[in-house]
């Protein structure tokens, strides 16, 4: 079982799945945008999803959603950094920043986060000295574009062969970065430059990711090839999301689950957990 080394600690994803519960303080996210831009708010939530079950929480300040545009490094810095500090005076949990800035990575693991969660799969390129230094976890995901352009006619000749072949280049990169190997978790990426039928062929064959020989973090949470699929706004896709995730726990194929509704999916996990190791 590969294990998830961070600064102080070590983490096993899979025995059961690890739930990664999204605390959002950005003001245009997709599902539940502007809801927690206030610190104190931001900070009671993570501890409400903490309670609910959630492993580790991943705070994010800059939407990374379709057609999102970026934004200063400022604002971002003001809307994580005393969120991540107030949740890691309150919890003993791990703390993850949602960020593709060096700049907001090092800020954020000097206010206590343990993990930077990366859609541009180092592209910074200081962010491996930033990790380095802290010793920190990372995930480094798969996007096609970025989230400005990503959904503007994403385009493959094989989505998972491609997928595959761009993480397996960005995490031998970033072990000749200096980046320990057992600190990387890879994640495909889903909703990041795919169409729906990208998307359902990425998790019908999820398990050659897994090939790559670390964990698999997987996001589907509300999204939006799961309300084009059943024709449901984003507020009512929990029952897509947990068939989504169950189906990715079920083959083995994701060991961390990135959600926003934590104590349905624990739940969910929980089942799967029990039923897969009963002995016949």
């Amino acid at each position: 079982m590969n294990t998830w080394t961070l600064h102080d600690r070590t983490l096993t994803p899979g025995r059961p799945a690890l739930v990664m519960g999204i605390v959002n303080v950005t003001p245009d996210s997709f599902s539940d945008g502007g809801r927690f831009v206030d610190p104190a708010i931001a900070v009671a939530h993570g501890l409400e999803l903490a309670r609910q079950g959630a492993d580790i929480l991943d705070i994010g300040g800059e939407s990374s959603r379709p057609g999102a545009e970026p934004i200063t490094t400022e604002d971002e810095l003001a809307r994580v950094v005393p969120v991540i500090r107030g949740l890691a005076q309150a919890t003993a949990l791990p703390l993850s920043v949602d960020t593709t800035k060096a700049v907001v990575a090092e800020a954020a693991l000097e206010a206590g986060a343990h993990i930077v969660n990366d859609i541009s799969a180092l592209g910074d390129p200081q962010m491996a000295a930033v990790l380095r230094r802290h010793r920190a976890g990372v995930v480094l995901m798969h996007m096609q574009g970025t989230p400005r352009t990503m959904q503007i006619q994403p385009h493959y000749a094989d989505v998972v062969a491609e997928v595959v072949a761009f993480l397996q280049a960005r995490l031998r990169g970033a072990i000749e970065l200096g980046i320990a190997e057992s600190a990387i978790v890879l994640d495909p990426g889903i909703g990041f430059g795919k169409s729906s039928q990208h998307n359902i062929r990425l998790l019908a064959d999820l398990a050659d990711l897994g090939k790559l020989g670390r964990p698999v973090l997987l996001g589907v949470s509300r999204k939006g090839f799961l309300g084009r699929l059943l024709d449901r706004p984003v507020g009512d896709r929990l029952a897509a999301s947990l068939a989504a995730a169950c189906h990715a726990l079920t083959l083995g194929s994701a060991q961390i689950l990135r959600v926003h509704d934590v104590a349905q999916t624990r739940d969910a996990v929980r089942v799967i957990d029990a039923l897969s190791h009963t002995e016949h």
